[in-house]
């Protein structure tokens, strides 16, 4: 395999001795090391895929790395996204990322990007690096990395994981088969759940991270062979790997411009209803208070709840829609009541669950998804 970057220039004493493990490489040594010097490299991410994926891009010497995320540090993260501490809680996880990078080499160059992977900055950051990590944690993100990857003839390293299975794929135009040969649009962002409901065994990121990784090293650096045209598969409990062989789609038309559907793949097809919690505070002060819902799973509420509340969980709600929270919302009459305001951590679920009860709801009611969930609440602690 021909390297994807040239070497750049003979390497310090310094250097040498910081990578003299690489050097000493059959295949890799100085030349190797210096092609990493000189690589270019975005990652989409700084969460569960990206720590890991930038400790170690850092840790091998790749010159130039940028990383681009628009969330924040959240305690929920510290169990998986190794390179954000208790200290990093409410920054950007960017920003946390760079400084991480520099205390593991402070002489790191890595250019942190608060804000989101999107159709206006996509195909400049792609065309601008030699290669691109994907550690996106959602379906829109994930295509338009790969359309951008496509059009300008960058190469994809992909990786996804959820609860104890990850996965672990490189997408290169020319050399073999995309995302879209395999999948050619884009599911519904609900169609499976998030690692909010479904959860993630930590250490499987550092497991499918660092996979990721080596293959932005062997691309890099011409050694190997990539996962061109397959798909890593990688099981937990069973520590087990699969490897699928992928092939290019010949009837697929190639992508030649971004979409103009990336963004609504994110979004509720059936608009709902939302609230704002000053609102919510100021209804339930007075005559008719609506019925406060929460469907988050029970070791949520031991975090935080919204005092007076009912509680049923999203997952008996997809089962028997509002047969399952009939006799819940209901006053002691058995009567259904005129308001209910749904809520989960921050307002994804809820959503869901208001277009799932709207069917079977009782004429008269009126179902509300409480904006930005129970994090909206002021003082309420991130989880």
């Amino acid at each position: 395999m021909k390297p994807l970057v040239n070497p750049g220039p003979a390497l310090n004493a310094a250097q040498t001795a910081r990578y003299s493990r690489h050097l000493s490489l059959p295949g890799f040594g100085e030349d190797g090391q210096r092609r990493l010097a000189a690589a270019r490299v975005l990652v989409v991410g700084a969460g569960g895929l990206g720590a890991p994926v930038l400790q170690y891009l850092v840790a091998a010497g790749v010159g130039r790395i940028t990383v681009i995320d628009d969330d924040v540090v959240e305690s929920s993260n510290l169990q998986r996204q190794v390179l954000h501490r208790q200290a990093d809680l409410g920054r950007p996880k960017a920003e946390s990322a760079r400084d991480a990078a520099l205390r593991l080499d402070s002489a790191s160059q890595v250019t942190p990007i608060v804000g989101r992977l999107d159709e206006s900055n996509a195909l400049e950051l792609f065309a601008s690096h030699d290669l691109v990590i994907d550690g996106s944690d959602n379906f829109a993100t994930r295509y338009l990395s790969n359309d951008a990857a496509e059009i300008t003839g960058t190469p994809l390293v992909w990786g996804t994981i959820f609860r104890f299975e990850g996965q672990v794929s490189v997408f290169w135009p020319g050399q073999g088969p995309m995302l879209r040969d395999l999948f050619p649009d884009i599911p519904d962002a609900d169609s499976v759940p998030n690692c909010a409901e479904g959860g993630v065994l930590g250490v499987l990121c550092g497991t499918i991270g660092s996979a990721m990784a080596t293959e932005a090293v062997k691309i890099i650096c011409g050694i190997g062979e990539p996962l061109v045209g397959r798909l890593m598969i990688y099981d937990a409990l069973a520590a087990g790997y699969t490897f699928l062989q992928l092939a290019i789609d010949p009837d697929r038309e190639k992508v030649t411009e971004l979409a103009s559907d990336y963004a609504f793949s994110c979004e509720v097809e059936t608009p709902v209803v939302e609230v704002s919690i000053d609102d919510l505070a100021s209804e339930r002060s007075g005559e008719g208070a609506p019925i406060v819902l929460d469907v988050r799973e029970d070791w949520e509420r031991g975090i935080v709840s919204i005092p007076d509340d009912r509680w049923v969980p999203l997952g008996r709600i997809r089962e028997a829609g509002w047969s399952a929270v009939a006799d819940a919302v209901a006053d002691p009459a058995g009567n259904a009541p005129a308001e209910v305001v749904v809520y989960c951590k921050a307002g994804v679920r809820s959503a869901e669950a208001v277009r799932l009860l709207s069917p079977g709801a009782p004429a008269g009611t009126r179902l509300r998804s409480l904006a930005g969930g129970v994090l909206a609440v002021p003082g309420a602690p991130r989880y």
